[in-house]
């Protein structure tokens, strides 16, 4: 296990790149603790699998180090950094029968075969690989093949990490939830660090204990998924994070008002004062599950019209104008709708204030 380091890393495909916007990697510093379990979450083309591949050494950086426990690794090839990586499309050997694919990590490295066949089996048994252990890997489905993956990973118990490059894309959707959980207790049990790279928000928050968001090239945010869903630090996690996203009102601030094309809203004291004080393009933001939604009018209340309601079963999404603006509210399945005419609440607790896309504190 290790404490994994990136300083000042910044990349580029380009020979000699000149300008920002020719970098895939943009000035990256962040640290991987000794034993987390941690996430790189972001839409495709932000640069997660480029930066996951430097962490591993199958890339070198355009510049800045990789540094393990201190050392500097950052030239240092991927087969000398004993590190595993899981990649999103399985990679084993269909000749070899399950028992055969999960043992070669461990023979490769010359570990006793009592050791081997201990651990083989213990890998198995938490992936639910026992039943086919003898089998050939060629002629099982996807999602097994992808398990084998997984073990071959996980077998090694004297990994500096374990790197996960989307590792649940060919997984049917039935055993995703399922497979995280197994990844989870896993990670209780050995304490090995953990790196998990995804696109989908649902993969990461309910996998790791810190999740670092990217976003064109960059880490805007690192944090526990309550402080990514409460307190985004970029628009970028306000939109990405939850379902639906952050509402985003673009408006000036008078006082304690945020006016939004006719509408005011008022804002806690220490908010509208950071307001004044930022500048720039500035934008109001409250989650879906704090806009309150009321039948009629009433104080700090604001008047929108009903476009959409969408029933969910548990909550309804309701879909409102607001100033010309469109916004979502997230409801419990026995609040009342108003039919044409609502009048929300914007609780100052919740609503947050953001200056060129970052959230001012």
């Amino acid at each position: 296990m290790a404490r994994i380091e990136l300083s000042e890393i910044a990349h580029s495909y380009v020979p000699r790149p000149g300008e920002e916007s020719e970098y895939a990697l943009k000035k990256i510093n962040n640290v991987w603790e000794d034993g987390a379990a941690c996430a790189l979450l972001g839409p495709s083309g932000c640069g997660k699998t480029t930066l996951l591949n430097i962490v591993s050494g199958l890339l070198t950086p355009s510049r800045g180090r990789v540094l393990f426990d201190g050392r500097d690794v950052t030239t240092l090839r991927a087969e000398k950094r004993n590190i595993a990586q899981v990649f999103q499309f399985p990679v084993l050997y269909d000749t070899m029968s399950v028992y055969d694919n999960l043992a070669f990590p461990l023979r490769n490295r010359g570990i006793n075969e009592t050791r081997v066949r201990d651990r083989v089996l213990e890998i198995a048994e938490v992936l639910e690989l026992t039943s086919f252990i003898g089998k050939r890997a060629a002629g099982l489905a996807a999602d097994a093949k992808q398990k084998i993956s997984l073990g071959r990973g996980l077998v090694r118990s004297d990994v500096a990490a374990i790197l996960f490059d989307e590792p649940l894309t060919v997984i049917d959707p039935q055993l995703k939830w399922h497979l995280r959980r197994k990844l989870k207790e896993i990670h209780e049990k050995l304490k090995l660090t953990f790196i998990y790279v995804t696109h989908d928000q649902m993969e990461a928050l309910t996998f790791a204990d810190q999740v670092a968001v990217m976003y064109e090239g960059e880490i805007v945010q690192v944090g526990s998924p309550q402080d990514l869903f409460e307190n985004p630090e970029h628009r970028f996690v306000g939109y990405f994070i939850g379902s639906p996203g952050m509402n985003f009102l673009e408006c000036t601030i008078d006082g304690k008002v945020a006016h939004v094309d006719g509408a005011d809203i008022r804002l806690d004291e220490k908010t509208a004062a950071k307001g004044l004080e930022a500048g720039g393009k500035l934008e109001l933001g409250i989650r879906p599950m704090y806009l309150e939604v009321h039948g009629k009018p009433g104080e700090n209340r604001v008047e929108a019209g009903v476009r959409m309601v969408e029933d969910l079963g548990s909550y309804k999404i309701v879909t409102l104008r607001l100033a010309g603006r469109t916004l979502k509210a997230s409801l419990s399945d026995d609040q009342p709708v108003p039919e044409k005419r609502a009048w929300l609440h914007f609780p100052p607790k919740w609503t947050r204030l953001f200056a060129d896309g970052w959230r001012i504190k």
